[in-house]
């Protein structure tokens, strides 16, 4: 049975990862390192993925009472640049949009692990414990970023 606290959460959801997915384009907007601007442009892609996943569960549910199947998503490798990077020239601001990046990334890992729990339907739990292990594996990619920027003032990023 699909309760209307359940419906609630996924359009939370669904709007906490279309704010995220603006705002990582907005950030990749913001940054001149080309490294930079890459991690950006795939978290936001990966947030506009998690926005039509949900949408579809949301549709599913609405109409079937259904769980959908999701398969998960494995985030891109960083680009190979044959030229090393340049430092950052606004450091500050580099750093402060990491953080703010690892934040939203944590709340919403949290999140999703929350509904997972509560969430009966093995389908659905599978899902949502799926979307909790992204966004971490998301912060996991920005903390090694705010790391390298942190001590040498040069974007490097690994996926997990």
């Amino acid at each position: 049975m699909v309760t209307s606290t359940l419906m609630d959460a996924i359009r939370v959801a669904k709007e906490n990862e279309r704010i995220a997915s603006e705002s990582y384009a907005g950030a990749a907007e913001n940054l001149r390192n080309p490294l930079a601007r890459e991690l950006f442009i795939q978290l936001s892609e990966f947030e506009k993925y998690h926005l039509e996943k949900l949408t579809a569960l949301e549709k599913s549910l609405q109409e079937s009472g259904e769980f959908i199947q999701y398969e998960g998503k494995e985030f891109p490798l960083p680009p190979v640049f044959e030229i090393k990077a340049a430092k950052e020239p606004d450091k500050k601001s580099a750093m402060h949009i990491i953080t703010e990046a690892r934040e939203l990334e944590t709340e919403m890992q949290k999140a999703y692990a929350s509904l997972a729990a509560q969430t009966p339907d093995g389908r659905g739990k599978d899902m949502f414990n799926k979307l909790s292990e992204e966004e971490h594996k998301h912060y996991f990619i920005l903390n090694k970023a705010w790391w390298s920027m942190n001590d040498t003032g040069e974007w490097k990023w690994t996926s997990p």
